[in-house]
């Protein structure tokens, strides 16, 4: 499972497949609004990461790394208490979590570290044979740290990692948050 965390928008991203195999894969974003105070902002994307979490039981939740633009250093700072949120709903419901820098998976994906997120979410949608734009493009995000993710454990579990928690049972349903698809563009719900 890929999370791109975000204050106003956190994307989701869930692939299954074993290796480079992509068998199926569901998105959706978790949106606050800019009115609500920012306490009940992070309280709302942490409780439904912990349905999302506890429903999906992945084997590795992969969360694209903290940075800041020097123009917008507050958007560091809300960046890094939203992925603060994000590892403990991993933590908490017992999910190994890592954290890719934004340069790093997108050279993972597109060859090209600077590559724009229009750029990024073609070569995911291409990827996973998506037969229409992803968006919002934080969901793409995510689905790209999915597929960097499914790529590093090829569908099994990450190895027991004290300080990262244990991967739990997999199977149950989705949250509504999420639609399922097939790879190759074929929906299921």
């Amino acid at each position: 499972m890929g999370i791109d965390p975000g204050l106003a928008a956190t994307g989701i991203g869930i692939v299954s497949g074993r290796g480079v195999a992509v068998d199926g894969y569901s998105f959706g974003c978790i949106h606050t609004s800019k009115s609500t105070c920012l306490s009940q902002r992070l309280e709302h994307i942490f409780s439904r990461l912990m349905q999302v979490f506890t429903a999906e039981a992945p084997d590795l939740v992969v969360v694209e790394d903290v940075f800041s633009l020097k123009e917008y250093p507050k958007s560091g700072i809300s960046l890094g208490q939203v992925s603060g949120v994000v590892l403990l709903a991993a933590a908490r419901t017992g999910l190994s979590a890592v954290q890719v820098p934004v340069r790093e998976a997108k050279q993972a994906l597109t060859g090209n570290g600077n590559a724009s997120k229009a750029q990024l979410e073609a070569a995911v949608r291409r990827l996973l044979g998506h037969p229409s734009l992803i968006r919002p493009f934080h969901s793409a995000d995510a689905l790209g740290l999915a597929i960097i993710g499914l790529y590093r454990c090829g569908g099994r579990p990450e190895p027991r990692v004290a300080e990262r928690g244990v991967s739990g049972p997999r199977g149950r349903p989705s949250p509504s948050l999420l639609k399922r698809h097939r790879a190759g563009g074929s929906d299921s719900t």
